[in-house]
């Protein structure tokens, strides 16, 4: 990639540089374009090249020709390597530069560096992921990974470049600017807690909205838990494989009188909030119940609720560390939750009834934050 001349570049002592001397002299690095492709629960799609010697996974995407702009780049490659000719791309998510000494670069390689941009390739329907077909002279396989798992099959700084651009999509964030995978600017709250979204599928099962029946025991309540500008509140529970976001709630104890009251104290253990007017929205069927040993049918409470105040983080109990709490509108939620379409319509579903029993507004697509450590407070 040759940067272009610019008015200064005419004075001396480059005004005295042929065209060809001066042109040489300019910096030259390859220049690649990949994509953000998402199944509907939010699993990243990777494709198996079959001319790695290293085994390694790629997003879909590939080289700029000459005279070629990135964007235009990236639909070609889309196009030849998955056999979707008409993928739109929303944006850049993510610009990485690879400097030429960096460690990933196989050793003998003459690698002058590297830009790659990285576009929102978007979220592909059942009957789009189907009609993948792959050129099985390049490709031999692909794949859709929650984030977490697709990390450990691309090389270390490809990993970095996919956490950054996915998580600048999923938080509505600026454009993410890496260097040797690292954020030159200020890391976003996705990055900094390590947020990924994990598939749990029966977490996006269809929302019952009859009340429950007296046969099914109530074995979780969790909530929609809404501030006063209409965004609701996540909590990301740490691990040694990232943080998974979840709603604030939890077990129904034999402490507990009734979901709400669970959902009461989990609320504030977790995430530090005080809750009032809890409605229940409905329920998700858990058929067998592994999660409690087996226990058999039992019912997972949907709630809203609304938030009176956001105390100090503290430890939770339970865990023995704290949460970090992120604020977020409810679509964005439930595409961090990775619960599909289900889950959205839950989303719309707990939004439309926060503004019709608390008049709170239903917020636009927004960059998602962080809690701040003292807290919040709330009009």
């Amino acid at each position: 990639m040759t940067s272009p001349a610019s008015p200064s570049d005419q004075v001396a002592p480059r005004a005295a540089l042929s065209a060809a001397r001066y042109a040489a002299s300019r910096h030259a690095m390859w220049l690649g374009a990949a994509a953000i492709v998402t199944d509907q629960v939010g699993r990243v799609l990777l494709v198996h090249p079959t001319y790695r010697e290293d085994d390694r996974w790629l997003l879909p995407g590939g080289v700029v020709e000459p005279g070629e702009h990135p964007h235009v780049a990236c639909r070609r490659e889309i196009t030849e390597e998955l056999g979707l000719p008409d993928l739109p791309l929303a944006g850049v998510l993510a610009v990485h530069s690879l400097s030429p000494h960096h460690p990933d670069i196989k050793p003998g390689m003459p690698c002058p560096g590297e830009i790659r941009y990285v576009f929102d390739g978007g979220t592909l329907t059942p009957a789009q992921a189907k009609a993948i077909r792959l050129p099985r002279e390049e490709l031999s396989e692909f794949a859709f990974l929650e984030s977490r798992d697709a990390v450990q099959r691309l090389r270390p700084v490809d990993g970095q470049i996919m956490l950054a651009a996915y998580r600048a999509r999923l938080g509505n964030t600026a454009t993410a600017h890496l260097a040797d995978g690292r954020h030159i600017r200020d890391v976003p709250p996705l990055d900094r807690h390590d947020v990924h979204v994990r598939y749990r599928p029966l977490w996006d099962s269809p929302l019952n909205r009859a009340p429950v029946p007296e046969r099914l025991p109530v074995q979780q309540a969790w909530a929609w838990c809404f501030v006063s500008d209409g965004r609701i509140v996540l909590v990301a529970d740490p691990g040694p494989r990232g943080a998974p976001p979840t709603l604030p709630g939890g077990t129904v104890e034999k402490t507990d009188r009734t979901p709400e009251d669970a959902l009461y104290r989990e609320a504030a253990e977790e995430a530090q909030l005080t809750l009032t007017d809890p409605v229940r929205l409905g329920w998700v069927l858990d058929q067998a119940g592994e999660v409690y040993g087996g226990v058999g049918a039992n019912a997972w409470l949907r709630l809203a609720a609304r938030v009176t105040f956001i105390g100090p983080a503290a430890v939770d109990p339970d865990t023995g560390h704290p949460f970090p709490r992120l604020l977020a509108p409810p679509a964005q939620a439930a595409a961090l939750l990775g619960w599909g379409p289900p889950g959205a319509r839950q989303a719309r579903l707990a939004a439309e009834t926060a503004q019709e029993r608390w008049s709170l507004p239903t917020p636009r697509p927004t960059a998602i934050e962080e809690v701040p450590v003292e807290g919040m407070r709330l009009s």
